[in-house]
């Protein structure tokens, strides 16, 4: 019994399993009671519960398939007054069907199983090894066949969008609806880590000297230039009308460069959010063509 329809199914399909484990030690002469990594118990088959262990991978990756293509219907279920989940009779029948394909993915670890115990004991020489009735496989190695071909295992799932649970390519992780929020949210995490750690750069002893020594420059520039060098149509008026417009035809570096300034301190004039010192003026009229 389970709580919920998914758990149901899944406990089926291990007592499936535990089934064609059972039958497949007892094919090969092993007791199923005798276990190796579980404990001996009067009420369980300690081996066939061995034997099911490394397939129980494969049961869950088929039921997330199954469960991710096709919706689970009311009528396969009821619920009794404890609130455990049992399977209605339809149900059950499908998921029985499913026996074969369970019988196939143990019987490789239960013949390997006979072949260890066997090749512990102490046999004549003439003794060959024990018979490989579920898979076949000796007698395909004997034709010159590939070993386990008659086994097959569970069908492998497809890749689920780890948002939605859509099927997507193999492959990938997000579906087209979920990739663009998912990479705008990591995005933003990405430019808040930069934001912090520049920050803590910004206040580095040796930023704080570089702003220093950008001042100080600028500073003097400023000092030494004379308002009587700047040319008598050259004006704010004419630099907002007719220089500041055609600075977007060129980039921040080639602006930085004509006027040997940073590139934020260009940018913000290209943008129009900064008016540049009156010095600037000539340059920037140059760099863009605008004369008298």
């Amino acid at each position: 019994m389970a709580a919920n329809p998914v758990n149901a199914i899944l406990n089926y399909l291990y007592a499936v399993l535990e089934s064609e484990a059972r039958l497949a030690a007892a094919m090969l002469g092993l007791d199923p009671g005798l276990g190796f990594i579980h404990m001996d118990a009067a009420a369980r088959d300690s081996l066939a519960c061995d034997l099911m262990e490394p397939v129980r991978p494969e049961v869950d990756a088929w039921v997330l398939d199954w469960i991710t293509r096709e919706p689970l219907k009311r009528e396969w279920f009821f619920e009794q007054r404890d609130g455990n989940c049992r399977l209605m009779v339809s149900l059950a029948v499908r998921l029985s069907e499913t026996a074969p394909m369970w019988a196939r993915a143990v019987a490789p670890l239960a013949e390997w199983v006979a072949r260890e115990l066997w090749s512990r004991q102490r046999k004549p020489s003439y003794e060959t090894a024990p018979p490989t009735r579920l898979t076949q496989r000796r007698g395909s190695e004997a034709k010159g066949g590939l070993a386990g071909t008659s086994s097959e295992p569970a069908p492998r799932p497809e890749s689920i969008c780890l948002v939605c649970g859509k099927a997507i390519a193999r492959g990938g992780s997000y579906c087209r609806s979920c990739a663009i929020p998912v990479a705008t949210e990591h995005l933003t995490e990405v430019a808040e880590s930069g934001r912090a750690a520049g920050q803590i750069a910004a206040q580095s002893a040796d930023a704080q000297a570089r702003r220093a020594e950008t001042k100080r420059r600028h500073d003097a520039a400023r000092a030494a230039w004379l308002p009587s060098s700047l040319p008598a149509w050259l004006t704010e008026e004419t630099y907002l009308a007719k220089i500041q417009p055609l600075l977007a035809g060129h980039t921040n570096k080639t602006i930085a460069s004509a006027l040997g300034s940073s590139i934020p301190y260009a940018s913000a004039i290209r943008a129009g959010r900064r008016v540049p010192h009156p010095r600037h003026w000539q340059a920037l009229a140059q760099l863009v063509g605008v004369s008298a």
